[in-house]
């Protein structure tokens, strides 16, 4: 594909379809776990089960990559759905395994044109609702967006363990996922910034573009911290509570 194909606007989603990736091959040091931390126990199953049930519940698409490892072999026994693939293909970095598994998309049938929504393992509350809002949100965009919260505390810059500037924060945001681009633009973009770009949309900004922000109206942090493990399962026990919890005569009618 051209530089000009590239920053082509696409005017129609009706052939494009939907596509999840999600890489899992990251050793999650920051979490201090013991063992990659998507693979940690939380609310009753692996952090990542709770991440792919999400999406095996989303509408509309047409198949998820689960990007683990080589030789990794965690998920073979955890019943996963029948949308659900695993590639043992993960590489040395997020954008590695996200390449590699764009081109285990190819094999599974996805197409040049078609959207893939790549999300973080590791952000186990993502919920179906919030998925279909970005999906809705960009379908039709001529880039493809992610979603991302306005950033809501007052940000400084730090210098040697001091407040060195404050800075202007309506403009603002935190860069969550999922992050969807359509397959071949965001290979292309990811194949010209390199190994150490953190995240796809920043691949597609450095091609000149911008993507759309979609807020996700929910919470949809990363676990990456000791502390985030027990502020995660709260939020999981809360929803599995809310699910449990017999309708009210109101709520029946």
């Amino acid at each position: 594909m051209t530089d000009t194909a590239l920053h082509q606007p696409h005017t129609s989603s009706t052939a494009a379809r939907f596509w999840a990736l999600i890489p899992c091959a990251g050793a999650g040091a920051r979490a201090g776990a013991t063992g990659p931390k998507q693979y940690q126990a939380l609310a009753g199953r692996p952090l990542v089960a709770h991440t792919l049930a999400a999406f095996a519940a989303t509408p509309g698409l047409a198949g998820i990559l689960v990007v683990v490892a080589p030789g990794d072999t965690t998920l073979e026994d955890q019943g996963l759905a029948e949308s659900v693939h695993v590639a043992d293909c993960g590489g040395a970095s997020r954008a590695a395994s996200v390449g590699a598994g764009l081109g285990v998309l190819h094999t599974l049938g996805a197409q040049p044109q078609d959207w893939v929504l790549v999300h973080d393992a590791a952000r186990c509350l993502i919920t179906p609702a919030q998925i279909q809002r970005l999906m809705a949100a960009c379908a039709d965009d001529a880039v493809g967006g992610l979603l991302a919260q306005p950033l809501a505390d007052t940000l400084k810059v730090g210098t040697a363990g001091r407040v060195s500037a404050t800075l202007e924060r309506s403009d603002k945001w935190l860069a969550q996922t999922p992050q969807m681009f359509r397959l071949a633009p965001l290979q292309q973009a990811l194949q010209a910034s390199g190994p150490g770009v953190t995240d796809e949309a920043s691949a597609i900004e450095a091609q000149g573009l911008q993507p759309l922000l979609v807020a996700p109206e929910g919470a949809n942090f990363k676990v990456t911290y000791p502390d985030d493990f027990a502020l995660a399962e709260a939020v999981l026990r809360a929803r599995q509570a809310a699910l449990a919890a017999p309708a009210t005569p109101r709520e029946a009618a």
